[in-house]
């Protein structure tokens, strides 16, 4: 079977698929173990192995089995694996994509991205030189990654004259290493890939070894079944609508990673904690169908059409629901070439989510080459391997990654770059984790009107929205509200003007009265709970306050959809945290800031341009 062009007949056979990933430190051979496994099995293209073998002749080099992986031009002049390769190969038993990720130390992002397709592993460690920091790193990693099928190769024992002391001395040291992380290879294998001992076929130099093949090995994983007794999980990848074909389904669209839906299950999308019926599985050319399991794409539609946009995860009513968090304790390594540093903001991806996220504290840096750990740091490094809290600009939902590994994985993104990834351990409890358990809470007892918010965004021809005016005290927040107020009005749009001074002194007036100057949070809390109103039903919802900080705004977006909120600031210099999504300069002309608004909640689909179709 062919490293670059798999047999088309075999890719129609019925035999499984099984994704395997071989990592190692540099030069402990892996690629030759993949190299000759080809050779031994007769897998290889026709003539692959003479053609190597006569390019390696007239270039005056040594024939490598790893010469058959290492394609790139630049590998073969350093003897390295830079990039992960991708091997197809059949045994007798099933199909494979072998991935062959570098082991150099300068690499590991390039392994970590190889290691992230893949079902099981073989880890590959010379016999002579033993145990080395990326044995150890790479190991740390796989269980990051949640790849719990590991063999272990211990390599080139021809060179330690296939001694059973050199190969237990070896064994037991990384055994113990793996011990401390809490995992445990299936299998220990004395191999010497140069000369084909216990690659593929069973070695007669090793007679005190009982143990099969790294083939036979690989043969006897059992794939993993798709999880459909966990509990249901669909991150939303998208919202369809096909309005101008006369169709007015709204298509919620994903990939079911866990557990199974039917038609008739009552569904809850969070962190929003909206809820619905699914009516019906939608299918292209296919017959209907009722259920869905996991590892499947599908698209469903709703009893009851709700805003819902991607990146919220879809959960069944009537099992365990993800947990909601903006505060989350995880474990992530970090690959970037600048130091991850506290208080910087970078992109967390989650499923389908995208939510800005800082590192608000640094439990400990954890030394994956030998598990030693550090305290009171202020950075995390490159390769460093670190336990943290992570502050999020807006809840998001997710699992633990020892539930549902699927929605516990993540990658931190700085501009467009993955510079890290991880697994969340736990969310972390805070003063705003109340407020997520009351959303939910309201959501599931909310009486709900025969007018939907998406009925109402037709009707209106607006997606509601609210507009948090904010600045320094006399910059002229409140003249500016008001004339965003009526401009919108006049162009017949549904919107009202509340200044948080009018909920202070009328909702809120026995707060003034009890606790004086202590009650802010609370405050600001009922101020959400009164906006939500508004947008449900379907407004505008201009506020004005005083230099709010980011800090205020979680409260709201606990509340609220994060993604209904608009924030301005009014002021040549900003005096606070708050991130913005407009600033009007002091100076400016009050129309012209009037336009410019009006021009943002177009830009982000709060007014719809003529071709807009609501989610």
């Amino acid at each position: 079977m062919g490293a670059e062009n798999p047999n088309p007949a075999l890719a129609s056979a019925l035999q499984e698929t099984m994704n395997i990933v071989f990592v190692g430190h540099v030069d402990h051979g892996k690629s030759t173990v993949i190299g000759r496994m080809l050779a031994d099995t007769g897998r290889l293209p026709e003539g692959k192995l003479e053609q190597v073998q006569a390019l390696c002749e007239r270039n005056g080099e040594s024939f490598e089995y790893a010469y058959l992986i290492d394609a790139l031009k630049d590998e073969r002049a350093q003897s390295i694996t830079i990039d992960s390769a991708r091997v197809f190969f059949q045994s007798d038993q099933r199909h494979y994509i072998i991935i062959d990720s570098p082991g150099h130390i300068e690499f590991i992002k390039n392994m970590v991205t190889g290691a992230s397709r893949a079902e099981a592993a073989v880890l590959v460690i010379d016999a002579k030189e033993g145990v080395r920091e990326n044995s150890r790193r790479h190991g740390y990693l796989l269980w990051m990654l949640g790849i719990r099928h590991i063999i272990v190769a211990i390599n080139k024992m021809d060179m330690v004259d296939y001694r059973e002391d050199v190969f237990e001395a070896v064994r037991t040291e990384y055994e113990s290493y793996m011990d401390q992380i809490g995992l445990q290879p299936q299998r220990y294998i004395p191999v010497s890939a140069v000369e084909g001992e216990n690659v593929a076929r069973k070695s007669d130099r090793m007679s005190w070894y009982s143990g099969g093949t790294i083939l036979e090995a690989l043969d006897s994983l059992e794939k993993e079944k798709p999880p459909d007794d966990l509990p249901f999980r669909m991150p939303v990848q998208d919202i369809y609508k096909f309005s101008r074909m006369g169709d007015e389904r709204r298509i919620v669209a994903g990939t079911v990673v866990s557990g199974q839906v039917h038609v008739g299950d009552e569904l809850i999308f969070l962190p929003s904690g909206k809820r619905s019926v699914l009516k019906s599985l939608e299918t292209f050319h296919a017959p209907a169908r009722s259920e869905a399991r996991a590892g499947e794409a599908i698209g469903f539609t709703l009893d009851e059409q709700i805003y819902i946009q991607r990146g919220q995860v879809v959960a069944r009513a009537d099992e365990p629901p993800p947990a909601i968090a903006k505060r989350v304790r995880v474990s992530l390594f970090w690959l970037g070439r600048q130091p991850l540093v506290m208080n910087t903001p970078y992109v967390m991806k989650i499923g389908t989510a995208r939510v800005e996220a800082r590192v608000e504290r640094i439990h400990r840096i954890i030394d994956a080459s030998d598990y030693s750990t550090r305290t009171a740091e202020q950075v995390i490094g490159h390769n460093d391997v670190a336990e943290c809290t992570l502050l999020l600009k807006h809840p998001i939902a997710f699992d633990l990654c020892n539930t549902i590994s699927e929605t516990s994985r993540f990658v931190l993104v700085d501009g467009y770059e993955i510079w890290g990834g991880g697994i969340v351990l736990e969310p972390v409890p805070d003063e705003e984790s109340g407020l997520l358990d009351e959303t939910i809470f309201r959501e599931q007892k909310w009486i709900k009107s025969n007018v939907s918010m998406i009925q109402r965004a037709e009707k209106y021809n607006q997606r509601p929205a609210l507009i948090i005016v904010t600045g320094k005290k006399g910059a002229g927040r409140k003249r500016l509200a008001s004339a965003v107020e009526r401009k919108l009005f006049d162009e017949g749009k549904m919107v009202y003007y509340l200044g948080i001074g009018s909920v202070l002194y009328g909702v809120n007036a026995d707060l003034k009265r009890a606790k004086p100057g202590n009650n802010w949070h609370e405050h600001l809390r009922r101020m959400a709970q009164i906006a939500h109103l508004f947008l449900d039903a379907g407004l505008f919802l201009l506020l004005t306050a005083v230099e709010l900080q980011e800090e205020d705004l979680r409260v709201f977006r606990s509340i609220i959809d994060p993604t209904l909120i608009e924030t301005i600031w009014i002021g040549d210099i900003r005096t606070t945290d708050l991130a913005v999504d407009l600033q009007v300069s002091s100076n400016e002309d009050v129309d012209k800031a009037v336009e410019r608004i009006k021009q943002m909640l177009q830009d982000h689909g709060s007014i719809f341009s003529p071709n807009f179709e609501m989610p």
